[in-house]
Parts: structure tokens; sequence; C-alpha cells
């Protein structure tokens, strides 16, 4: 089966939300920056944001291959929202456009880069594991960040995706912000299947994906933010994977998937996070998983399940 064009389709999912920026809270092409001729939106930084604004930058994150709503959490875990998801996509929809795999850092500006823009840069060497790139007559990113990015930054990510500067969209938040606090839960399945690749396991064997992980109170600062988000899917977050062939391997690789895995796992990520001098990149990379992950073989008929939850984590990170 062929997969949907990622770009062009969150191209679209942007410009529904360009028509009814008001209801969303975002604002659009900020006039006080320039960016070269990139459409940006706003979604947090001068903008208000919120909820479904978040909802709908997940789903952006995900190149419209995946649906993403709120639920009420397990009350054992914690007492709020929960941000639910789900996609028949998910290598596509889940390492190819919404991993955050794309650092862009200059002198002048930092941020996480994610969406389907990375798909047509296909700049990660992950792109080589998943076979799945993409040419693009107009690329759509999201960047995790408190800043609008400078014209130079703009220009550089469109000619890394091959496209002119003008057919450039960016959707921009920081991390403290409420949409990209929904937006960063929204990937309890993308850290399962990130997992699953850091395992070398074979990802053409998952074939579907439903994760739920709680909502946290958007923090004030992002570090605070940082956090939190991490908190809510190493802690709280439930994946279930849906995946074909034999049930030995995937009981065998079933305990390796879970963030309990980690040597770093028992602590706030605030806390570990700050013990590796804020790099994301010393931390231990089996430790960004759901806390808990349930395999179900369409070729069999069985499931299994493993990890737990920790809503005593969840309460010294959320508090």
């Amino acid at each position: 089966m062929e997969t949907p064009s990622l770009n062009g389709t969150a191209a679209e999912l942007c410009r529904g939300i360009v028509d009814q920026a008001d209801r969303f809270r975002v604002l659009c092409n900020p006039s006080r920056h320039d960016s070269g001729g990139a459409r940006m939106i706003d979604c947090g930084i001068d903008a208000p944001g919120g909820l479904e604004a978040g909802r709908r930058l997940a789903e952006v994150c995900l190149a419209g291959l995946g649906h993403v709503r709120f639920v009420p959490s397990d009350p054992s875990v914690w007492h709020g929202l929960a941000v639910q998801v789900r996609t028949d996509f998910p290598v596509a929809a889940c390492l190819a456009s919404q991993y955050a795999g794309w650092e862009i850092k200059t002198a002048e500006y930092f941020a996480m880069g994610s969406g389907p823009m990375r798909a047509a840069a296909g700049r990660e060497a992950l792109f080589n594991t998943i076979g799945f790139r993409e040419s693009a007559a107009e690329c759509v990113g999201v960047l995790e960040s408190g800043h609008f990015p400078p014209d130079s930054v703009c220009r550089a990510l469109a000619d890394a995706c091959g496209i002119p500067v003008n057919r450039l969209i960016l959707l921009i938040a920081p991390t403290r912000s409420i949409a990209c606090t929904v937006q960063v839960v929204a990937r309890s399945i993308e850290t399962a299947m990130h997992k699953l690749h850091e395992l070398e396991f074979d990802l053409t064997r998952i074939v579907s994906g439903y994760g739920i992980a709680p909502l946290p109170p958007p923090a004030l600062d992002d570090m605070t933010a940082i956090g939190r988000t991490n908190d809510a899917i190493l802690y709280g977050g439930e994946v279930t994977l849906y995946a074909r062939g034999d049930d030995q391997s995937l009981q065998e690789i079933l305990p390796k998937i879970p963030s309990s895995a980690s040597s770093d796992h028992g602590r706030p990520f605030g806390h570990v996070f700050a013990d590796y001098g804020y790099d994301f990149y010393k931390v231990d990379p089996l430790l960004f998983s759901p806390a808990v992950v349930t395999l179900i073989n369409l070729d069999t008929g069985n499931m299994f399940r493993a990890g737990q939850t920790r809503s005593d984590v969840l309460g010294q990170s959320f508090r």
C-alpha cells in the first residue's frame, strides 16, 4: 500500500489552521519577523495557542497520518486530561515525520525540528534504515523553540528540503506553551517506535499503533516543561503496537522496550537531564520510551505486555 504524501497532507492541515487562525488562537506570518518568504504559524510565542492548537500541531507532526484527541486520564496515573493518539502508518507518521530528529543549531538560533520536512531533507541516519524519503514541492516543519527562526535559518531549511523558501511552512511553539506541551505528549507511539529502531527490530512488522499519556500542566519555563513532557511518557505513557510475524521474537524484545529498561529510569527526567549537563545526546537512548508497552501479534492473536506506570514519579514532576 502506498503511503500518502507526508508534506502534501501536512500542508493541507496547515491551510485549515490558517483559515481558522482566530479560532485556534494562532498568528500567521507574524509581522514583526522577517522569514525570508517562509510562511510561519505562531502557536505559542506571541500567540496564546491552546489545547486545540496543540492537537492540530500534533496531527501536523504526524503528517496527517495519525489522529489525536483528549480523553480523561486513568485516575490511578494522573487526575486530569490525557493525550490519545493512533495511526495505521507508524513508520511514516512517527519516524519519518513526528520524531524530533533534526537539531537546528547555528550561532544565533536553536530549535528541535520535526514534521514531514525531515523526510524531504532526509539528512538523518535514521532514513537509511527506514528507507523513507520524499520529494515535495512544498514542505512543512515544526520547530520547538521560543524564538522565530531568522531569515538565514529559513533559507537553510528550504535548501535542505530542495524547495524555494516561499514553499516552506513552519509552525513554532516553545516547550512551555500549551500547544507544544500537547504535541510533545502526543509522541507516545513515536517513542516506542524509535526504541524499536534503536534495538534494530524489523519495523516493517509494526502495522498500527495506539498510545495514551497524561497531559501535564504547562510549566513556567522551558526546562521544567521538558522534564514534565518527557515524564508524561516515561512514567505515564501506555502504547499498544500491532505486529506480524512470530511470537518468540516479540517476547524476546518486549522487556527491552519500556522506559524501565534504562538504568536512568526511576527519577524525574529533569533530574536526569541536569546530571547530563542538559544534553539530550548524553542521556541513555533506551530511556526514551513509554512506561508500558503491549505487543499484539495479528498472525497468532497473542498479546504480550511489559512495564508499569509510576504515579509517584509523575507526582514529583507535575507538582
